[in-house]
């Protein structure tokens, strides 16, 4: 790969499951979806432009989900990419319901976990899914069952790695009693770093950490508020040096920012070039 004609490679890899290497800025598909991630893109044509373009500049990290849409942005990326690139790391997830937009049910039980990752399967045109995430734990079901289903789809070779989403450390040790965990997908980013125990945790035991909603920057991107002031001493946007913060925090770290428009996609992959030095990524640490 090249960095100079597919420039996300600049932010280098990360081995999920110690062999399977990925870029580590990826790109989310929340965003090809219809408002409260409910029903069809307003452009269906150019998320499908978005997903193209994410694979020519470099993204081998894309993450889905079942519940988008629901059922939307699965069939979206095999109709934009399939047969798929030898590399490409399809990253889905299931154990959340949509009775409507905005709404998020958790449902953890085996036979459904099952029929969804035969269905993501399907949507997808894959034979095994690289990554497959549990979406939430459901609490009504012992996170044991939910986990052991997904092992078995794993032991039949539908499914190749286990991750899960919003999570505690308490949640990762004790699933992975039942069976290895690659990856954990928590809510962090410069302006919300709530996460930061887990990101340690899984930076020190070799677990992919894939920060969701990672340009939210909040009051730091004010004209006058320090994200906005180092971005104009290094030529980049607030949203490019967040991003940037998030790949230098921790070599486990994976952004997957999502948008729906090609013009933002090639300025969230130019973050995987920037050098943030170390005062400014300080700096930044310490203003919120």
């Amino acid at each position: 790969m090249n960095s100079m004609n597919q420039p996300a490679t600049a932010a280098g890899t990360f081995p999920l499951g110690a062999d399977l290497p990925v870029v580590r800025l990826g790109l989310g598909t929340m965003q090809m979806t219809g408002r409260g991630v409910w029903g069809d893109p307003q452009d269906p044509d150019e998320a499908v432009r978005v997903l193209r373009r994410a694979v020519d500049l470099g993204v081998n990290l894309i993450d889905t989900a079942d519940s988008y849409g629901p059922v939307v942005t699965e069939p979206l990326i095999k109709k934009a990419l399939h047969p798929y690139p030898k590399d490409l790391v399809i990253a889905t997830k299931a154990g959340l319901t949509r009775p409507g937009p905005d709404q998020w049910i958790p449902v953890g039980r085996p036979e459904y976990l099952r029929q969804q990752a035969e269905m993501s399967l399907r949507h997808l045109g894959l034979d095994r899914i690289d990554l497959f995430q549990l979406h939430r734990i459901d609490p009504k079901v012992p996170l044991e069952e939910q986990l052991g289903e997904l092992q078995l789809l794993q032991q039949e070779g539908k499914i190749r790695h286990i991750g899960l989403s919003e999570v505690s450390i308490e949640d990762v040790e004790r699933a992975m009693r039942t069976t290895p965990i690659v990856s954990v997908q928590n809510l962090f980013n410069l302006a919300d770093r709530k996460a930061e125990p887990l990101l340690e945790y899984a930076t020190d035991h070799g677990i992919g950490f894939i920060p969701w909603f990672p340009l939210a920057t909040g009051r730091l991107s004010l004209a006058d508020g320090p994200l906005a002031g180092l971005a104009r001493q290094l030529g980049a946007t607030p949203a490019q040096l967040a991003l940037a913060w998030l790949l230098k925090r921790s070599p486990a770290v994976l952004p997957i920012p999502g948008t729906s428009s090609v013009k933002h996609l090639e300025e969230n992959v130019e973050a995987a070039g920037i050098n943030l030095p170390d005062t400014g990524f300080e700096a930044l640490a310490q203003a919120v």
